[in-house]
């Protein structure tokens, strides 16, 4: 009886194991949580400074802020921002690996503005490039 019930299972494909080993694999695939890759590629920081009066640094405060926490939460993970405050105006652009979570976009643009940040202190021009994000911010207007 053996024999026939494991010639029937040959006949009707795959073996049981075989089925409930794929099912476990693809179980595993769909609970899995990847993290982005924040390795930093590139941190460029212009020459020129800013002082902290400078009312420059509101305007970048407010623009990396904004970038950092509305890239995430469009479609294409890409945004740019212009400060609001005439004073000293400062212009930004970020963007994520459409590959990512909008949790993991967050988590990377968190990661470049540190970078940015912790090596072009008080500089007026920086951008850093992480392997799934990218963020950067100019005195002036940029074309994108």
């Amino acid at each position: 009886m053996k024999i026939q019930e494991r010639k029937r299972h040959r006949e009707m494909g795959f073996p049981p194991k075989f089925i409930v080993a794929i099912i476990a694999i693809f179980w595993q695939c769909s609970i899995a949580r990847c993290v982005p890759d924040t390795n930093v590629t590139t941190v460029l920081c212009n020459s020129g400074v800013y002082s902290q009066g400078d009312p420059f640094v509101t305007s970048l405060n407010y623009v990396v802020a904004e970038l950092e926490s509305v890239t995430p939460t469009y479609k294409n993970y890409a945004s740019y921002n212009i400060s609001p405050y005439p004073n000293a105006f400062a212009y930004g652009h970020a963007a994520c690996n459409l590959n990512i979570t909008s949790s993991d976009c967050t988590t990377c643009l968190t990661a470049a503005k540190t970078a940015m940040s912790g090596t072009c202190q008080s500089q007026i021009s920086a951008r850093a490039v992480l392997h799934d994000c990218y963020i950067r911010y100019e005195q002036y207007p940029f074309p994108v």
